[in-house]
């Protein structure tokens, strides 16, 4: 007798999922999805609030992971031009949301560049061939990075960053999982 497989977390892709960038797509948006999760049932405070030394709270990481996804996919991969990309860090380089700034326009803003990431990535006919464009993040010279490479790096970014929200959430409020 075999011994039985686990039930998938919600959102993980199905275990028949075997093509690898329908895997790399649906465990980017399992990651997605399970960042939304560790946010929910949180105060404003909460969201605001840090429990960690570095002083990070759960939404300046949500607003980082959506200007992480816009420097890597818009203007690393696609090329273009944005304003201000590394606007999630202030002078110091820490993360940081603006004063004025709702928890409900970040949660928008990283909704927003998720679904335009998927687009971008969707379009690609080749996505095994595919390479960055010349001129955003990548410069003007040199050799620019696959596409595979670039999404892999955005998923160990979400891959870390979850982690980081989960015990954030423990510590906050006991809760653990998904």
């Amino acid at each position: 007798m075999g011994a039985e497989v686990p039930a998938l977390p919600p959102g993980e892709p199905e275990l028949s999922v075997a093509g690898a960038w329908e895997l790399m797509g649906g465990h980017l948006d399992y990651y997605r999805g399970a960042v939304l999760r560790k946010l929910e049932g949180l105060s404003e405070a909460e969201l605001r609030g840090s429990r960690v030394p570095s002083g990070w709270s759960p939404l300046t990481l949500v607003r980082h992971l959506t200007y992480m996804e816009r420097r890597w996919l818009v203007w690393g991969f696609e090329g273009e031009q944005v304003s201000d990309p590394w606007g999630d860090q202030d002078a110091s380089g820490e993360w940081y949301v603006p004063e004025g700034v709702g928890v409900e326009e970040v949660l928008a803003a990283f909704r927003e560049q998720a679904e335009r990431s998927r687009r971008i990535v969707a379009a690609v006919l080749d996505p095994s061939l595919a390479r960055a464009r010349l001129g955003g993040r990548f410069g003007s010279e040199g050799e620019a990075p696959a596409l595979s490479w670039i999404l892999f790096h955005v998923l160990q970014e979400y891959a870390r960053h979850v982690g980081q929200l989960d015990v954030s959430r423990e510590l906050a409020d006991g809760a653990t999982g998904e």
